[in-house]
């Protein structure tokens, strides 16, 4: 006959499990947020900051997101230099740099943001493929939406973010952009997703 199993959960157990289940409490980068006006988009500038990260060439963004999200994930579980955990962070970002047309390859590079804890001094991976990258300090124009976010919904939303910049006259750069994921897989209401498009700045 079996018996139930009883499983005495710590508080700390708890708070990983919850995290990862509904996304609850994960730090995400600092930004300055420009007072929005009847944009259906928001003005971010981010501060520069340490993100962990890896780039993959495909033609699916959708199976590149994945492969990228899974190196990087093993990387937070201890596969680095120091063999420690890092916390689990939000947005989980993809920078699309496409290709010249629509047969060729385009290049993802999928991103942890680095918790505090480890922002001066990053881990370095032990995966020759995954690489500590430093961001400086970048304004970019935002569009959010929910959902499970799919690739055709990805593109559409950041059509819709191009149309609404070019209606109000803003000066944008249109490649490379980025997608980013604020939930896990599990949590299947008030989902948050964004696409990024860089302010272009003044030559």
């Amino acid at each position: 006959m079996l018996q139930a199993v009883r499983i005495n959960f710590t508080p700390v157990m708890l708070k990983a499990v919850g995290q990862a289940l509904f996304s609850t409490g994960l730090q995400n980068p600092k930004y300055t947020a420009e007072e929005k006006k009847d944009q259906d988009y928001e003005i971010r500038t981010y501060h520069a900051t340490n993100w962990v990260s890896t780039t993959l060439s495909g033609m699916q963004w959708d199976a590149a997101m994945n492969t990228g999200f899974h190196k990087l994930f093993k990387y937070i579980q201890g596969n680095n230099h120091n063999k420690v955990n890092v916390e689990m962070t939000a947005p989980v970002t993809c920078r699309v740099d496409p290709g010249a047309g629509p047969a060729c390859e385009s290049q993802f590079t999928v991103s942890f943001y680095i918790p505090e804890k480890h922002q001066e001094n990053p881990p370095e991976p032990s995966d020759p493929e995954v690489f500590v990258e430093h961001r400086k300090e970048f304004t970019a124009y935002v569009r959010t939406f929910g959902g499970f976010s799919k690739e055709n919904m990805k593109r559409e939303e950041l059509l819709k973010l191009m149309e609404s910049l070019q209606r109000d006259g803003v000066q944008y750069v249109d490649k490379p952009f980025y997608a980013a994921g604020y939930d896990s897989p599990f949590k299947l209401t008030n989902r948050r997703n964004e696409v990024w498009v860089l302010k272009k700045e003044q030559e």
